[in-house]
């Protein structure tokens, strides 16, 4: 193995955690803002139900982005993290807050109790998901590099470009959110969450449209890779999967309700859920597209802030072990709380 392929397969490593970050907690940050649409009590109880077994386990792949990070390409660490300390705290804090709102929920005995640590909850979900859109445009946009420190200001990640990915990230997790409850709940709940998923559905949507066409402006190599030849011959494929998945999650959240066995019931339901993961796959593609092969934009590549190949190779090898196990056990634990959730069952005081 060539020391350049090592950075090669962190990249897709830590990419991939990334993504599955994205995907696993994105929903379950959904649920929490749509919380201010669900009716107090029940709704809100069985919302929150759907997500108990599976939430804090899914901030398992942040700490190994980041984890990752800092041991594979230190120097993109140490230049990204000065350039997105707030959003990046802001983002955190919110997630700390998010995880005692979502516990101190079930240990009041008032209803004025509940209700603040309910809008805890939301303003939590809300504000972490907001941040992580601000430090991905921020980053996006470029940073500003001397030397091998970071060389912009404190106030550099704020922008009209990293409020639109903020905003576009908070939609979509909701997205996100409505989908995963049409697929695990029944009753008023369900139908509920399919009338919030169709609009955010197109709000999210519009956010990636928008998102699509300032990019090219931001940098010029971001217009070289998706206009110039060869690379148009062949991403053109990623603006055409995503009108598709776009009509196939229209159509499953318009489908008329289904008589039959639970099962299929079950995975009829799962399609819109199936759907928004894609179309958030097929963005996270096209970022990498824009990016590839820089970890820290507009100039340094993977290869250019990686550690030494003897770190690396020594890394891997705890990653082949740690990697598939956390994969085993989180499909494991989504197995076991497969199905849809029913009033009075999930977590409980």
């Amino acid at each position: 193995m060539s020391d350049l392929d090592l950075p090669l397969i962190w990249a897709i490593v830590l990419a991939t955690a990334v993504f599955l970050y994205v995907a696993m907690d994105g929903f379950d940050l959904g649920v929490g803002i749509l919380f201010p649409r669900l009716e107090r009590g029940e709704e809100r109880d069985l919302a929150v139900a759907t997500i108990a077994p599976v939430w804090d386990g899914n901030e398992t792949w942040l700490v190994l982005g980041g984890g990752g990070l800092l041991a594979v390409f230190p120097l993109a660490y140490a230049i990204v993290l000065p350039a997105l300390y707030m959003p990046l705290i802001v983002m955190l804090l919110a997630l700390i807050f998010r995880g005692v709102a979502f516990e101190m929920r079930f240990r009041q005995e008032t209803e004025r109790g509940r209700r603040a640590w309910d809008n805890g909850f939301w303003l939590g979900s809300t504000v972490a998901a907001f941040s992580q859109g601000v430090a991905l445009g921020a980053y996006v946009q470029g940073i500003a590099v001397e030397g091998r420190g970071y060389a912009g200001g404190w106030w550099d990640w704020l922008s009209p470009f990293s409020v639109l990915t903020g905003l576009a990230l908070v939609a979509g997790y909701g997205l996100l959110g409505a989908t995963w409850l049409v697929w695990k709940t029944e009753g008023g709940l369900h139908e509920k969450a399919r009338r919030l998923a169709a609009p955010l559905g197109s709000v999210t949507l519009g956010f990636v449209a928008a998102v699509s066409l300032v990019m090219p402006v931001l940098q010029p190599e971001f217009a070289a890779r998706w206009f110039g030849v060869p690379h148009l011959l062949f991403v053109w494929i990623v603006p055409v999967a995503v009108i598709l998945l776009a009509v196939v999650l229209f159509r499953a959240l318009a489908a008329a309700p289904i008589e039959g066995a639970r099962s299929a019931m079950l995975w009829r339901d799962a399609i819109p859920f199936g759907a928004a993961l894609g179309l958030f796959l097929l963005c996270y593609v096209g970022l990498g597209i824009s990016l590839w092969p820089n970890i820290v934009p507009p100039g340094i590549t993977i290869w250019d802030a990686a550690a030494p190949p003897a770190t690396q190779g020594f890394l891997l090898v705890g990653a082949a072990v740690l990697v598939p196990l956390v994969l085993i056990y989180t499909g494991f634990v989504y197995w076991i709380f497969r199905g849809k959730v029913r009033p009075g069952e999930g977590y409980h005081h």
